[in-house]
């Protein structure tokens, strides 16, 4: 019986990642880019959404600006290139180098910003020139 049970079962039950970044929703307003869920974003990687902002500013060399519940560049820039820059980010500022989980927090001491992992405990620096 439990063969049977067993054999009926989907080969894929649970995703294997627990980690997903959520795509960029937005669209195209005249010459600006409208990014709508830029906030659940940054809440997803546990980053301030300012500093993300100026990450992307600076990738891009667009400004943009935090307007309620949504990001505006002022220009056309595609979701691709701005999903792109969200994932270099999360290899810079959230994934630990050791271990390779998202759970870490940006400490400053000085002038240099360290990567300080929870689940590990190692610490690296990072470019804190954002």
């Amino acid at each position: 019986m439990l063969d049977r049970g067993k054999s009926k079962l989907p080969e894929n039950t649970v995703a294997t990642e627990r980690f997903t970044i959520p795509k960029v929703a937005g669209h195209l307003e005249g010459n600006k880019t409208v990014i709508s869920n830029f906030l659940q974003i940054a809440n997803t990687i546990r980053r301030n959404p300012e500093h993300l902002l100026k990450y992307i500013s600076r990738e891009t060399a667009a400004k943009g600006e935090i307007k309620k519940q949504l990001l505006v560049f002022n220009t056309k820039i595609p979701s691709q290139k701005i999903n792109e820059k969200i994932e270099q980010y999360v290899e810079t500022y959230v994934i630990c180098k050791e271990c390779g989980k998202p759970d870490t927090k940006l400490t400053k001491e000085g002038v240099i910003t360290f990567v300080r992992c929870q689940a590990c405990g190692a610490k690296h620096s990072v470019n804190s020139k954002i």
